[in-house]
């Protein structure tokens, strides 16, 4: 069990005090903040569960596995938001998602980690890899938004019929990035799936842990997920109204971090280690997954539920990734990172989300 559990296990308790806040219908405030708070001790066990049964099953399932359920939390969250209708706020959070790993998570990684080493070293064939990808991910948000400003005669319909095949497009890359990782060039990335034991701390027993007991583990936070989600979203629009927060920056700040916390730690943690692969896997490998796989399934679940959204972001939220994907390929590039990098990385971050502040835009 990895140390930051303990940790999260103290948050549990935020899950009966949504659940009777709601059930007492006690200020929308309240529930939302109780309900932000417990899904982030779930959204660790996730996390958790998912690296136990892994174990047990082996590499090319363990890592479907985790390209399965490492942004479950955020996937949950957006479909319940998506649900309500509320599309704004779920396109707000993917950028947010992508963004707040990238500069956030990566950003007090490399700062923390170059305090404690002078300099940290990670594989830069892989950030390289991950930077084309995430370029290609920018390219396919941009097009909607730049269809939709270039020609005047693009209606909503044929803005998601093209968000749509967009999303296929992403899906079937994020495919190919699992079988390349997984099986044609898992060499690249063999020494972080061996350090990821790391992550079971340095004493770990080698004993293999109980799948059933792992798999129901999964199966009981999931649904607590969804049920935490239901009353976040349901409390979201009068709770932010009451705290002074847009739809805007509740989507984009407050949401990701929630759904990110336990990555948060996790990646933090193994820095502290000197394991920057594994730190920096953990925040570009998560943005590519909200890139590639969590909004086009949005996209085509909302198409599917009657909800229909498109790839159409507000102008800023693009500038924005795209700003957070310029600088982190311009910190990656040479496969090296000291704390001055993680402080720039924070300090964009910290200049976004001011703005994102003030935006009143969505």
């Amino acid at each position: 069990m990895p140390k930051n559990i303990n940790i999260f296990a103290l948050l549990l308790i935020f899950i009966p005090i949504s659940i009777a806040a709601n059930f007492l219908e006690w200020d929308s405030t309240v529930i939302f903040i109780t309900a932000g708070l417990a899904i982030v001790p779930l959204a660790a066990y996730m996390g958790s569960a998912t690296e136990e049964i892994s174990l047990v099953t082996g590499q090319t399932i363990g890592g479907l596995l985790n390209a399965t359920f490492g942004n479950a939390t955020e996937l949950i969250l957006a479909y319940v938001a998506l649900s309500e209708g509320l599309i704004s706020v779920v396109k707000a959070t993917i950028t947010g998602s992508i963004i707040g790993n990238l500069l956030l998570v990566m950003g007090v990684s490399m700062f923390l980690g170059g305090l404690r080493y002078k300099e940290q070293t990670f594989k830069p064939i892989t950030a390289r890899l991950n930077a084309s990808s995430m370029n290609l991910a920018v390219v396919a948000l941009l097009l909607p938004t730049a269809l939709d400003f270039t020609s005047t005669a693009v209606g909503n319909g044929i803005l998601r019929t093209l968000s749509v095949a967009v999303a296929i497009v992403l899906i079937s890359v994020y495919l190919l990035t699992l079988i390349f990782s997984m099986k044609t060039h898992s060499y690249l990335y063999e020494e972080e799936e061996v350090e990821s034991d790391l992550l079971e701390g340095d004493n770990a027993e080698p004993t293999k842990p109980k799948l059933w007991f792992w798999v129901l583990i999964l199966l009981l936070v999931t649904l607590g997920v969804a049920v935490e989600s239901e009353l976040l979203v349901g409390s979201l629009e009068e709770a932010t109204q009451v705290l002074g927060f847009t739809p805007l920056f509740t989507g984009v700040i407050l949401l990701p971090i929630i759904g990110n916390a336990s990555e948060h730690a996790t990646s933090i943690r193994v820095a502290l280690k000197d394991k920057m692969d594994l730190a920096v896997s953990i925040a570009v490998g998560s943005s590519l997954q909200i890139a590639l796989f969590v909004a086009p399934v949005l996209v085509i679940a909302g198409w599917v539920i009657g909800q229909p959204m498109d790839l159409n972001f507000q102008p800023f939220e693009l500038v924005s990734v795209a700003v957070a994907v310029l600088l982190v390929n311009s910190v990656s590039s040479d496969g090296r990172s000291n704390w001055l990098e993680g402080t720039l990385l924070i300090a964009t971050y910290t200049l976004l989300a001011l703005a994102f502040f003030f935006v009143t835009i969505i």
